[in-house]
């Protein structure tokens, strides 16, 4: 899972699209997610944050490793926002208009007061 989180770095300068879901027209946080899964692992997720936290095994924090997807409510609704964590408290995500794809701290306080927990995904194709 360490190739997924450096596949997912190597996006940075891709911007932020909402319903996007290509490096050429940008990425919203689950296209994002669903592009680097199915381009580094040939692995196709759930479109939606929502329809992604429900797949996996959930984890607690300190469970997590590179690769693992962390969910956040950002729009007031629970796994609206989906991220790949990439080890050391942080997770890769494209975040919003306006915004590239970025690394960003779970321990910032914006971060931390919405998350919603965590998801590792199956290498089963």
């Amino acid at each position: 899972m360490n190739s997924l989180a450096i596949y997912a770095m190597s996006l940075s300068d891709t911007p932020y699209q909402y319903g996007g879901n290509s490096r050429e027209n940008g990425f919203d946080c689950s296209g994002f997610v669903q592009f680097v899964f199915q381009n580094s692992l040939g692995l196709k997720l759930p479109r939606t944050s929502a329809e992604m936290s429900r797949t996996g095994t959930p984890l607690q924090s300190h469970q997590l490793k590179p690769g693992d997807l962390v969910f956040f409510n950002t729009t007031r609704s629970q796994f609206s926002h989906v991220g790949i964590f990439i080890g050391e408290n942080r997770f890769v995500h494209s975040p919003r208009t306006g915004k590239a794809i970025t690394i960003a701290s779970m321990d910032d306080g914006y971060w931390r007061a919405r998350y919603d927990g965590a998801r590792r995904i199956s290498l089963k194709k």
